[in-house]
C-alpha cells in the first residue's frame, strides 16, 4: 500500500553572476537565473534534499515570463500527491530535473544521489575544456588556458566571429597539438546556414575535429539530414533535442537525421528520465551520446555528473560537457572539484 509522504517544497530564487561573459552564437551570459528547490518532510525531519531548475530564457522550451508561478503549481502538486507527475511535468524539462534531484537528494540524504565508484570517490570523470566565443585574441587566450590546464579534450564554440579567424584559431591547435594529444570538439549553436554549412564543414575537417555540435538551426531535419550523409566531421545534435519527449519521436528523429552522436543537457531534454531515455534511443540507432550541464551552478552540475557515472557506468571514457563548475563567481559549494581534466566528487 502507497503511504503517501508530507513533503514540503520552497523555491529560492538565486542569481549567479559569471566569472567573464560567456558568448554562444544566440548571445552573450553575464548572469544566470535560477530556483533552487529546497525539499523537506513533516515525516523525516531534519532531513532535505536540493535541486535546481536553470531555464535558458533563449533556449529552453519551459521558459517564460511567469515561469515561478508555473514551477510553484507543479510543486504544489508535488506536495499534494507524494510523487512526481511525468505526464504534466514533460514538456517542462528544468521544472523537472530541479524536482528529480531534489528528491534524489533528500532520498540520499546528501549530494551523493546514487552508488557508483565516481559518487564513492574512487573515480573521476574525464570532462573537456569549453572556451566560449569572443575576439580572436580572448579565445586564443582560453583555449592556451585550458591547454596548459591539462585538458586533452577541448570544446571550441563557433560560428559567431569572422569564420576566417575561427578557422585559424582551430589550425593553431593542430600545429601545436596532434588529434591524439588533444581531442578537439565544436559547437556551432545553429551558426552555420544550409547553403554555407557544407564548405565550412570541409574546411574544418583538415584538421581532425571529432565532431561539431548543431551546425544548422534546428527543426530543419532534411537539411540536417542531408548534412550528416554528406559531412566530413561527425555530427552530434543538441538543440535538435529541444521539446521531444517520447521515446518513439526520440527513435523517429534519429532515424530521420542520423547524427553520429547526440549532446544531452538533463536541463533542456526531458530532465533524469528524460535524458535515459535519450541515451537507450541513440544506442538504438548505433549513435553516440555524452551529458553535459546547461550553466546550471553546482547545485545543477552534481546532478548531471551523478547520473553521467549512472547512465555510462562504471567507467565513463567519453569526455563529457561538466566544466562548468568555475563559472560563477558566486558559486554554492559542494563536493564537485575539478583536478586536471577531470571531476571528482568528494564525499
Amino acid at each position: 500500500m502507497f503511504v503517501k509522504m508530507g513533503y514540503k517544497v520552497d523555491i529560492k530564487p538565486r542569481t549567479f553572476h559569471f566569472k567573464q561573459p560567456a558568448g554562444t552564437s544566440r548571445g552573450v551570459y553575464t548572469e544566470r537565473q535560477s530556483w533552487l528547490l529546497i525539499l523537506t518532510s513533516t515525516d523525516q525531519p531534519g532531513r532535505e534534499g536540493i535541486g535546481e531548475c536553470a531555464p535558458l530564457h533563449d533556449l529552453s522550451c519551459d521558459y517564460s515570463l511567469d515561469y515561478e508561478d508555473k514551477l510553484r503549481a507543479f510543486c504544489d502538486d508535488f506536495e499534494r500527491e507524494g510523487h512526481i507527475d511525468y505526464g504534466r511535468m514533460s514538456e517542462y524539462p528544468s521544472m523537472l530535473f530541479g524536482l528529480e534531484t531534489a528528491l534524489a537528494s533528500f532520498e540520499a540524504g546528501s549530494f551523493k544521489l546514487f552508488d557508483t565508484p565516481f559518487s564513492r570517490g574512487e573515480e573521476g570523470i574525464p570532462i573537456n575544456g569549453l572556451v566560449w566565443m569572443g575576439s580572436y585574441d580572448e579565445m586564443l587566450s582560453r583555449l592556451e588556458e585550458k591547454l596548459s590546464a591539462g585538458f586533452h579534450c577541448v570544446k571550441l564554440k563557433v560560428g559567431a566571429i569572422d569564420f576566417e579567424r575561427e578557422l585559424d584559431l582551430v589550425k593553431r591547435v593542430r600545429e601545436h597539438f596532434s588529434p591524439s594529444d588533444v581531442e578537439l570538439r565544436l559547437d556551432a549553436n545553429g551558426g552555420f546556414t544550409p547553403d554555407e554549412a557544407l564548405y565550412k564543414l570541409e574546411l574544418l575537417s583538415q584538421y581532425a575535429i571529432h565532431s561539431i555540435e548543431q551546425p544548422i538551426k534546428p527543426r530543419q531535419w532534411s537539411y540536417m539530414a542531408q548534412l550528416c550523409r554528406e559531412s566530413p566531421l561527425p555530427i552530434a545534435l543538441d538543440e535538435e533535442l529541444i521539446g521531444i519527449t517520447e521515446p518513439q519521436m526520440m527513435k523517429y528523429m534519429l532515424n530521420v537525421v542520423r547524427p553520429a552522436y547526440i549532446v544531452i543537457k538533463p536541463s533542456l531534454h526531458g530532465g533524469m528520465r528524460g535524458a535515459m531515455q535519450w541515451v537507450d534511443a541513440a544506442q538504438e540507432c548505433c549513435a553516440g551520446s555524452w551529458i553535459t550541464s546547461a550553466l546550471e551552478s553546482n547545485i545543477g552540475l552534481n546532478a548531471v555528473a551523478q547520473l553521467a557515472a549512472k547512465v555510462y557506468g562504471p567507467r565513463v571514457t567519453m569526455a563529457q560537457g561538466l566544466g562548468t563548475g568555475q563559472l560563477f563567481i558566486d558559486n554554492i559549494e559542494t563536493p564537485v572539484r575539478i583536478n586536471g581534466d577531470k571531476l571528482y566528487f568528494k564525499p
